[in-house]
């Protein structure tokens, strides 16, 4: 089991920042940590994900250069880093385990109850 909860969105202005926190408890050492976010009436999109043993990344293709994904060890913690956003950026942006790095929703198992990021202009 795996727990996962979410915090640091918020209301924030194009162009500016915000950090998102993703805490993890229990057996998530082995799994890979992702960001997805979702807006009322559209799928569920891959954010960017990160796999807990090496640290390796992979981001979807809009975020990248924008957003960067990093892990705390000691703090049980990944982080979401979102720079220069856009209004097309607000959602409701959850982490999820997965038992391998991929951007396949499916694949993760856990997730947390998510955190809104709202961009205005």
């Amino acid at each position: 089991q795996v727990q996962l909860v979410e915090s640091g969105g918020g209301l924030v202005q194009v162009g500016g920042s915000v950090r998102l926190s993703c805490r993890a408890a229990g057996a998530f050492s082995s799994y890979a940590i992702g960001w997805f976010r979702e807006v009322p009436g559209k799928e569920r999109e891959f954010v960017a994900a990160i796999r807990w043993t090496d640290a390796s990344t992979t981001y979807q293709e809009s975020v990248r250069g924008r957003f960067t994904i990093s892990r705390d060890n000691a703090k049980n913690t990944v982080y979401l880093q979102m720079n220069s956003l856009k209004l097309e950026d607000t959602a409701v942006y959850s982490c999820a385990a997965g038992w391998t790095l991929t951007q396949s929703p499916e694949v993760y198992n856990y997730w947390g109850r998510g955190t809104q990021v709202t961009v205005s202009s």
